[in-house]
């Protein structure tokens, strides 16, 4: 969940605990919020980045800290692409003047994302190549900070997902049109990725699964586009949806995106990872064990609550180990409470 509280894309202490938070609560996967891979791929100027070398000392800090409450840290790399320089939700809304901080973003294609939003420049192919690598090198410099889990944000009508959506991709070379070079960017990118990315961490792609809208990016095309992942060596499909036409009427309720993941997981075989108002142990429990998806993300209600993990493992009568310092409130019957009480 993006923060909006970076200084020129640097980690700072509230970020440390935020995600320290997260790990100290026993979540076994911590991910940051997406971390723009070029300054003109932020969404605000007060986005995460690690577009430059300098980045990394604060990113290491956290991922070494979720490593050593026993969970694995992972990082989002990401492109605002035609959503970018825009006001941080709490400051006002729409784009951001050039005269005030604000640039030109780019995208697929010369189409803004609604009328508060600035009007993108069209990437030429030699510019597009250059993004490619910006990952590439955002994910190098992750594995330097000590991540080990690298996703790459091609969901929410960012940069990845912009060329994906015949909405957004009005273009007529090899890289608009057909499904085929819609798709050319994402995979283009993963394949760069894998190069760098150690055989046995694993590397996620989040995709909107649908846009809600007619004729948009739909179930049928990310399912396409998740069949190629495994050759290319795309471990996990992070089933999510919408945020690329400003006029869909999303259906939200509770774990209304758990069937992209499920239909994906069934129909390529490619492992899926389920999100969207998961939010009861329960719930979260049925569709690991029904087969719908072989991971489940939470994002506003760990925001809600940092412990949910500790809380879940109660409600479903399993055990997790707690930090040591926590040891004297921790499960009543646990070995370990009764040890650090009574010697």
């Amino acid at each position: 969940m993006c923060q909006y509280s970076s200084d020129d894309g640097f980690a700072d202490d509230w970020h440390f605990v935020h995600l320290a938070s997260r790990a100290v609560g026993g979540a076994g996967l911590v991910f940051t919020e997406a971390a723009a891979v070029t300054a003109e791929g932020r969404i605000t100027p007060q986005d995460l980045g690690i577009w430059k070398d300098e980045h990394i000392a604060e990113l290491s800090r956290i991922a070494h800290f979720i490593e050593s409450q026993g969970g694995v840290a992972g990082i989002q790399l990401a492109h605002a692409g035609r959503k970018a320089s825009t006001v941080r939700p709490w400051s006002g809304q729409g784009k951001i003047p050039e005269m005030e901080g604000g640039w030109i973003p780019v995208a697929p294609s010369a189409i803004p994302f609604s009328g508060e939003y600035p009007l993108p420049t069209e990437l030429t192919v030699d510019e597009i190549r250059g993004v490619t690598q910006g990952f590439v090198r955002g994910a190098e410099r992750a594995l330097k900070a000590g991540f080990r889990v690298v996703e790459i944000h091609a969901a929410h009508g960012y940069l990845m997902h912009e060329f994906l959506s015949p909405l957004s991709n009005k273009r007529t070379d090899e890289y608009g049109g057909s499904l085929e070079n819609r798709a050319r960017f994402l995979l283009e990118t993963a394949a760069a990725i894998r190069k760098v990315w150690p055989e046995d961490y694993p590397l996620f792609a989040r995709l909107s699964c649908s846009e809600w809208v007619d004729g948009g990016f739909d179930i049928a095309e990310a399912v396409a586009v998740s069949a190629q992942f495994k050759a290319i060596g795309i471990d996990l499909v992070d089933c999510s949806s919408g945020g690329n036409a400003s006029q869909a009427k999303i259906p939200v309720g509770a774990g209304y995106q758990t069937p992209f993941a499920s239909r994906i997981r069934r129909e390529t075989g490619v492992l899926t990872g389920a999100v969207g108002m998961i939010t009861a142990p329960e719930q979260a429990d049925q569709i690991i064990r029904n087969g719908d998806a072989d991971l489940v993300f939470l994002a506003r209600e760990m925001l809600r609550d940092p412990y949910w993990p500790m809380r879940a493992a109660k409600v479903l009568g399993q055990t997790m180990p707690w930090p040591a310092q926590y040891l004297r409130s921790g499960p009543p019957n646990s070995p370990e409470r009764h040890k650090f009480i009574f010697g």
